[in-house]
């Protein structure tokens, strides 16, 4: 399963789509239970609307580097410093 995680542009053909961060790691944990395996994680940035609940997407690898989940990731956001701040954490945490 391939998670697309933006708050504006189109889900692409082969991804779940979540527009928060509360609904991508609700969805994380629905997929480990169920044995069900992610094959990858695809990150805009700025989730707009959906910022309260639980802030922007960078927090989604906050959460996964806490739990030493390192999922591969892709970095699809349009915000060039948010993209350097992922790319940075993404850099220091992932093997």
């Amino acid at each position: 399963m391939k998670i697309w995680v933006d708050d504006l542009r189109e889900v692409p053909k082969g991804y779940i789509g979540t527009k928060s961060v509360n609904e991508t790691i609700s969805l994380i944990e629905k997929m480990e239970i169920e044995g069900e395996q992610i094959e990858l994680i695809d990150l805009d940035h700025d989730l707009g609307d959906y910022v309260s609940q639980g802030g922007d997407a960078i927090k989604i690898l906050d959460y996964l580097a806490e739990r030493g989940t390192f999922y591969p990731i892709l970095i699809h956001t349009a915000n060039p410093v948010g993209r350097a701040n992922m790319e940075r954490m993404i850099q220091r945490y992932w093997p």
